[in-house]
């Protein structure tokens, strides 16, 4: 019986030795998986209820402001928070507005909660505005609202339009 388990023993040794070998090859593809995978976003930053701004703000990660400030802000991802006043022009590709701001906000997504209170025109792409939500300003919607560079103008009444083409 002995000589049975030792036989089984020194057999399981040679394959322990080859087994190694085995994992090796799954361990190269987990690694170029690893490589392709995305890297984690990084946590937002905030602005607390007490900190007052002067001055623009930059970024191209997420903001969150529950304070104060004076000036743009551009960012990813902005939220103003219930007690956040911005007094500039915000720019981000999502802006979330639970508070107050004065003057321009430019964003693919922008949405208006019940509690925000905006002084001021919007350019978006896509817009959602809750009940109970204060605004007063323009809006308009652009299929690119980031791009500084085109000016935000109404379009002329259709029959001024085709007085100027007949003349």
């Amino acid at each position: 019986m002995f000589s049975k388990s030792k036989i089984h023993e020194s057999g399981n040794k040679t394959q322990d030795t080859a087994r190694p070998a085995a994992p090796a090859a799954p361990t190269a593809p987990t690694s170029d998986m690893k490589a392709a995978a995305p890297k984690p976003k990084p946590p937002a930053s905030i602005l607390s209820s007490d900190l007052h701004i002067t001055g623009n703000i930059k970024t191209s990660g997420d903001i969150q402001v529950e304070g104060k400030v004076e000036g743009d802000i551009r960012a990813h991802l902005l939220t103003v928070g219930e007690s956040a006043t911005i007094k500039g022009e915000v720019v981000a590709d999502d802006v979330v507005i639970n508070g107050r701001v004065v003057g321009r906000v430019r964003g693919l997504k922008v949405r208006l909660t019940s509690t925000a209170r905006v002084e001021g025109d919007i350019v978006h792409k896509t817009i959602a505005i809750e009940s109970g939500a204060h605004f007063e300003g323009s809006v308009q919607r652009q299929d690119d609202p980031l791009n500084p560079g085109r000016p935000v103008t109404k379009p002329a009444p259709a029959a001024a339009t085709a007085a100027k083409a007949e003349g």
